[in-house]
């Protein structure tokens, strides 16, 4: 047995459901008596939950054990997340670590914490994946004005550039009854925006151990969410452009709790290399999705992701998703580096593109990214929005996002911090934000 009072700290690398999942366990161990301490303070365990999108995340998970190791060299560093199921010899290997667990075992942390006795050598618990097929609900909390709620795990996807399907295991997901539940324990504990979150949402239905779909389509999820009381805001953090249905896009523009902003993956906005990624859809499709939602709510925030330098990537297949995206009425891009990652397929293609020339195409899409969101931004001044306030200052100014995802400020206000707010965007600020002054409900002004 434990004493209580030992220091535990967490850090997470990567997406939204890495968050929600490192929340979950954090409360796990708190419960069970564990303090909760900052990560890079000194620590009893600390544990890192991995990435492994990029080679970036690898590198910056050996910085994160030598972090903790500073503030406190007796400290158990426990490695998890998608790099420990992919290369957990290459984890166990490094300096200070003392125990590796893999998809299936992470959800079970607090019970390979019985010994805390820094080890000679790290211990591993990983399993195949074709053994990774149970679902774990997950939940994070920020700054208790938002929650990233898990409803799917894994994918069934076969993108040739791809490491997740081998990381997280096969699509899986949890019954509506259960989100639905979780959903409202957040809106009695005052979260105000709950954002769904997964490896592939849009797949939501299927259940474990590779058994048929449950009962509900994550239509109905959709649509059982929004009659959760007590939840000002729903949002969905990503969806494939293949599984965006139209059924999708008129429920939430119709709805009062689901907010106008998409975040759509598009990858490449030509034809061939989208064929070469082994992507279930092709631009037509994409800018299909798009006008759709336009059409259903002119005020939409979309956002993409974009993949640059793939092997068979030429100048003129960059130009024409330059092109393509630069006709798109979209608000923001997402630009990744394309990186080889062992055990996929886009590593065996030909075609390499050198890193100079990826670096430079990234450059030019994020040129292209601020542009768009300023003029989106631009768009929206003077208009009258809805904005969730978040706790934090920062240099005397609070920040939030519009329903719209407009990032906006205004003076710290320790009474509105955390609420949320009608208020007027003013002008664009030198920070990528747009400032704000208090406004009143349109809909009472209209009745006045």
């Amino acid at each position: 047995m434990l004493p209580t009072g030992l220091r535990a700290s967490f850090h997470t690398l990567g997406c939204k459901l890495n968050f929600a999942e490192t929340s979950t366990l954090a409360r796990d161990l708190y419960a069970a008596g564990f303090v909760r301490t900052d990560f890079g303070d000194a620590a009893d365990v600390a544990v890192i939950n991995t990435c492994s999108v990029t080679q970036e995340a690898d590198k910056e998970t050996r910085g994160l054990v030598r972090q903790a190791l500073r503030a406190n060299p007796e400290c158990f560093v426990v490695i998890t997340g998608c790099y420990a199921q992919l290369r957990p010899s290459e984890i166990a290997a490094m300096e200070g670590v003392d125990l590796v667990l893999g998809a299936k075992e992470k959800p079970f942390l607090r019970q390979f914490l019985s010994d805390l006795r820094k080890r000679p050598e790290a211990e591993v618990h990983a399993c195949e994946i074709h053994d990774v097929d149970q679902y774990h609900a997950a939940y994070s909390m920020g700054d208790r004005t938002r929650a990233f709620l898990k409803v799917q795990d894994g994918c069934d996807y076969v993108c040739t550039y791809c490491t997740i399907p081998m990381a997280r295991g096969v699509s899986r997901s949890a019954p509506l009854d259960q989100v639905v539940s979780q959903a409202r324990e957040l809106a009695a504990q005052g979260v105000l925006e709950v954002v769904l979150t997964g490896v592939n949402v849009g797949d939501y239905g299927k259940g474990e151990h590779g058994s048929k779909r449950h009962d509900h389509t994550f239509l109905e999820l959709v649509q059982a969410l929004d009659q959760v009381d007590g939840l000002d805001r729903l949002r969905i953090s990503s969806i494939e452009p293949n599984l965006l249905r139209d059924e999708i896009i008129d429920f939430t523009a119709q709805s009062a709790r689901w907010v106008p902003h998409f975040h759509i993956p598009l990858q490449s906005g030509n034809n061939e290399v989208l064929g070469w990624m082994k992507r279930r859809y092709r631009r037509e499709l994409y800018a299909e999705r798009v006008a759709r939602i336009i059409d259903r709510m002119p005020d939409a925030a979309i956002g993409v992701d974009v993949i640059v330098g793939f092997p068979g990537e030429t100048e003129d297949h960059f130009l024409d998703t330059y092109r393509f995206l630069e006709a798109l009425p979209i608000a923001y891009l997402h630009v990744f580096t394309y990186s080889e990652r062992p055990g996929t397929e886009a590593i065996h293609l030909e075609g390499f593109v050198q890193q100079t020339e990826r670096k430079a195409r990234n450059r030019r899409l994020r040129l292209l990214s601020a542009i768009k969101q300023r003029e989106f931004y631009q768009r929206h001044l003077g208009t009258v929005r809805r904005v969730v306030w978040e706790h934090s200052e920062r240099d005397g100014r609070m920040l939030g996002y519009t329903d719209n995802y407009v990032r906006v400020e205004a003076d710290y206000d320790a009474l509105l911090a955390g609420t949320r707010a009608w208020v007027e965007l003013t002008e664009l600020t030198a920070r990528e934000t747009v400032a704000t002054r208090p406004a009143k409900d349109p809909a009472q002004t209209s009745a006045v």
